[in-house]
């Protein structure tokens, strides 16, 4: 496989590559083969609460895995699997996680009779 690199100034440069390109939602500003670092992931939240108008302070990269997890329990009921996403190792730091969501969720499949 021939890849072009990215960065500019390496521009026409071509390498031969055994491997396959990496499929990256969000490469890295560094290095285009490797994803996206922590810090980075950051700085864009920031900058695109920001751009919305929104306080930065108020809503960060934390807030946005609380609610994708929340989001997910919510739509499947599958806390194993939002255990999974989160990488945690105990089911119950997921429920203390999710927190009062899933005390909802537990309420409202109270009320569903099959």
């Amino acid at each position: 496989m021939i890849a072009v690199l990215a960065a500019p100034e390496r521009e026409g440069e071509i390498r031969c590559r055994s491997e396959p390109l990496p499929d990256l939602l969000f490469p890295s500003q560094v290095d285009y083969l490797v994803h996206l670092s922590t810090r980075q992931y950051a700085r864009l939240v920031d900058e695109w609460v920001s751009t919305v108008g929104l306080n930065h302070r108020e809503y960060g990269t934390y807030l946005l895995r609380r609610t994708k997890a929340s989001l997910i329990y919510k739509a499947t009921g599958n806390l194993r699997a939002v255990q999974i996403l989160l990488s945690h190792t105990n089911i119950d730091n997921t429920v203390r996680y999710l927190g009062d969501d899933i005390d909802d969720a537990l309420t409202l499949s109270e009320r569903t009779e099959i």
